[in-house]
């Protein structure tokens, strides 16, 4: 592809008209920030209370604000989905029900679509959130709780396009997600759960979702030969063998590496314990694959670079072995 080369009166409004579009959104978010209020804090409860959905809805740019406004939530512990408001005035008026809330977006809080659907919320006493701009508007006046944005100017210089204003909108809805989630005490492991696939899943994948175990288990006491180690050794396929003490508790490791290192006439017969590497790196079934890998990768030290971990429980008995191999199949580099 051919770069055109811009002339620099060009490059520099370009450039002119980009920052001055990011200054006056982010001037706009410092104005949102302290312009909350308990309306805010009410929301919270009110959505808190609701023994159902949270049904998000908006029509042009704020329903596209919308859908991404109910993913966060459905994303990280608060039941949520976006429905289209001229829809329900055709039908899917009946995927709100009673214990639901509704969060409405309009910035100029008078889009007709919405008309409809705030009737529907007063008949049946749903309870009804509204985040608008303007406090007269009739979703401001007929939602239980208006969440009110700042009158900051459009970054469109016929200030027409909703730039500031979805600017806002989204990041109400960002306060609040991460304001339920605190409340929730909604953790890591929580947020494994809706996030099983993609880079995220991947992030938070854990050592036990992946580790060798049962049989494939390479492990046999100390006290074995170190020929019975090398059999189990060949046996397993990993290049290595954790090795226990009486008590079951992992004391140590013998590699391919180690074997060659102390190979000799009389090695075969030696028990296994005598040759053992101890204190050997190890890593937990909670650990994530990310950790472990760093474990593996040792960026201090280059020598102790290694491809296998055993894995330990909390009291020190191996319970499975990570190979360098497995994180690569699950898609670590």
């Amino acid at each position: 592809m051919t770069i055109v080369k811009l002339p620099e009166a060009s490059r520099k409004q370009g450039l002119a008209t980009a920052i001055r579009v990011l200054e006056t959104e982010a001037k706009a978010l410092q104005e949102l920030s302290a312009f909350l209020n308990d309306s805010f804090v009410q929301a919270i409860e009110m959505i808190s209370a609701a023994e159902g959905r949270v049904i998000v809805t908006g029509m042009g740019k704020s329903g596209h604000v919308g859908k991404k406004i109910a993913a966060t939530l459905a994303s990280t512990g608060t039941p949520a989905f976006f429905v289209h408001p001229a829809e329900t005035s055709h039908g899917d008026m009946g995927m709100i029900v009673r214990g639901d809330v509704v969060l409405a977006l309009s910035n100029s809080g008078e889009a007709k679509e919405l008309n409809d659907l705030i009737e529907y919320t007063r008949r049946f006493a749903i309870p009804l959130i509204g985040i608008t701009s303007k406090p007269e508007s009739t979703l401001a006046t007929r939602a239980d709780i208006a969440l009110l944005l700042p009158p900051c100017p459009e970054a469109c210089p016929n200030g027409l396009a909703p730039t500031t204003s979805t600017t806002l909108t989204l990041a109400m809805g960002d306060a609040i997600a991460v304001t339920l989630l605190e409340r929730k005490g909604f953790t890591e492991k929580d947020f494994k759960v809706f996030h099983p696939g993609g880079k995220l899943g991947q992030q938070l994948m854990k050592v036990s979702e992946i580790m060798h175990k049962g049989d494939e288990l390479p492990v046999a006491s100390e006290d074995v030969s170190v020929a019975a180690a090398i059999d189990i050794i060949t046996a397993k396929g990993f290049g290595c063998i954790g090795l226990t003490d009486k008590n079951g508790l992992l004391t140590g490791i013998i590699t391919d590496g180690d074997i060659r290192r102390k190979i000799s006439a009389d090695l075969p017969s030696k028990k296994a314990k005598d040759i053992m590497s101890r204190q050997p790196k190890t890593a937990s079934p909670d650990m994530l694959v990310a950790e472990a890998m760093a474990v593996m990768n040792d960026l201090k030290n280059a020598f102790r670079r290694i491809t296998c971990l055993l894995v330990v429980d909390a009291s020190g008995k191996p319970v499975g072995l990570l190979h360098i191999h497995d994180c690569l199949r699950a898609g670590f580099a």
